[in-house]
């Protein structure tokens, strides 16, 4: 059926029901921004267009998606809110078009420079969600410079928009993932984490054919704590015992607070050898810290360990998980009986 559009008008329209679909079908960003980003190069003629999203570490903004120059020439160029042309559309949220940027004192060479592209001519629009600015489109060296906003800025807005919904949709799928593997006590992993990444940390030490080590930690007598000082206290035991812990760990380590009391800590590159010597050493800082220091008095704790060695001791994540388990429990066992023959 002919609804009497033109061809520039049908397009633009499809355009924007393909990616209407996939932002339903998928949270895959990447996936997303790229198709977007092809439909702006297709709909609008220009010699190439980019897509700059902060950086959320620094605030500054990063080259995510480039269409008509290599990827790789721009990767590690980083622009500061305020500089240059995106710099200044990404800290007043306004879009900036100029015709020529020989006659503007806002245009950065550096891009150019890094790259030995000739900018002419370049429009910017800010990525917007709300009031708060993601980033920056750029479309550089436009065919028709003059009938240019006419014909294309209503379609660059609507696609700005999208992109605006997509990384939105992304960072909030991330931060729910985020919260799902991580334990609200401690802001460390959680035994979901764990179960999800075990088999892969025992792939990489097949691969490496390093060491690894599952290791159990348990707070003795915490059920002590608990009826003593009550809920809330002991939750920020169960905080204060995972700084230790984590403040003895490699890079590479992960801690888990696992359940109860309990936590897991993997030793990614580590063989039996060097797991005993790092345990010994949270178990003596354990010992020597002070908790809840702001109670009256404050506690002193120790902590009891098990672990498991894969492959010697367990080839497939449940066993070890169990074995270290189990020797965790046999130790608690052994220092109870210790402390009752002291008594």
């Amino acid at each position: 059926m002919d609804f009497g559009m033109s061809s520039d008008t049908e397009n633009k329209l499809q355009a924007c029901l393909e990616i209407g679909k996939t932002l339903i079908a998928t949270f895959k960003i990447q996936e997303i921004l790229e198709l977007i980003m092809t439909k702006i190069s297709q709909l609008i003629p220009a010699h190439n267009w980019s897509l700059l999203l902060e950086d959320e570490a620094t605030g500054e903004l990063r080259f995510e998606i480039a269409v008509g120059i290599d990827k790789s020439e721009v990767k590690d160029i980083r622009i500061r809110p305020g500089e240059g042309i995106a710099g200044t559309v990404f800290s007043s949220g306004k879009p900036i078009f100029i015709p020529d940027v020989r006659k503007d004192g806002r245009f950065n060479h550096k891009v150019d420079q890094e790259t030995g592209f000739v900018t002419r001519s370049i429009y910017c629009v800010p990525v917007q969600a709300k009031d708060r600015v993601l980033g920056v489109i750029e479309i550089i060296n436009v065919n028709d410079v003059d009938s240019f906003e006419d014909r294309y800025l209503s379609i660059l807005t609507i696609l700005s928009d999208y992109v605006a919904i997509a990384v939105e949709n992304s960072q909030l799928f991330a931060q729910v993932e985020r919260l799902s593997i991580t334990d609200e006590y401690t802001g460390h992993y959680n035994a979901r984490f764990l179960h999800q990444n075990l088999k892969r940390f025992i792939a990489e030490a097949n691969r490496s054919r390093e060491g690894l080590t599952v290791a159990f930690v348990d707070i003795d007598d915490f059920k002590t704590i608990v009826d003593t000082h009550g809920h809330l206290a002991a939750g920020q035991v169960l905080k204060e015992v995972a700084g230790t812990i984590a403040s003895r760990l490699s890079q590479k380590d992960v801690l888990i607070k696992y359940g109860g009391d309990e936590y897991v800590l993997i030793f990614r590159d580590k063989g039996r050898t060097e797991a005993v010597r790092q345990m010994d050493s949270i178990a003596q800082s354990i010992k020597e810290s002070r908790y809840l220091i702001s109670e009256t008095p404050d506690l002193t704790l120790t902590a009891s360990f098990g672990m498991a060695v894969y492959p010697e001791d367990a080839e497939t994540e449940k066993d070890l998980l169990i074995l270290a388990d189990n020797a965790m429990f046999a130790a608690k066992r052994a220092r109870k009986k210790a402390r009752f023959r002291r008594e």
